[in-house]
């Protein structure tokens, strides 16, 4: 049986918990090691429709492979974003804006 997962952007990747935790097994080294990460910090995010306004439009971004959140409503919630090159730091902030929400100071 396959275990196909959708990430939703709504849980912590690295969460501990069997029914969160991804599978390490299933990627490729070598699309980590180009793989580049970077943390945001977002405010005014409350709900799993901002999450999926801020994906879409990050995730429109060249570069950008995945977007993952995790939602703090009504606080900063911390957004990672994973490209294959350096990620303009004013495009992620036009995407954020363009989503109706804006940075918390800058990265995390």
């Amino acid at each position: 049986m396959t275990n196909n997962r959708t990430d939703l952007g709504l849980k912590d990747a690295d969460a501990g918990c069997a029914c969160c935790a991804t599978s390490s097994a299933n990627e490729s080294p070598a699309a980590e090691s180009s793989s580049r990460v970077e943390d945001v910090l977002v405010v005014g995010m409350t709900c799993a429709h901002c999450v999926s306004s801020v994906t879409e439009e990050l995730t429109a971004i060249d570069s950008v492979d995945s977007v993952t959140v995790d939602l703090k409503a009504d606080g900063v919630s911390r957004v990672t974003i994973r490209s294959t090159t350096q990620v303009d730091p004013v495009a992620v902030q036009a995407a954020i804006e363009e989503a109706g929400y804006a940075l918390a100071g800058g990265s995390a």
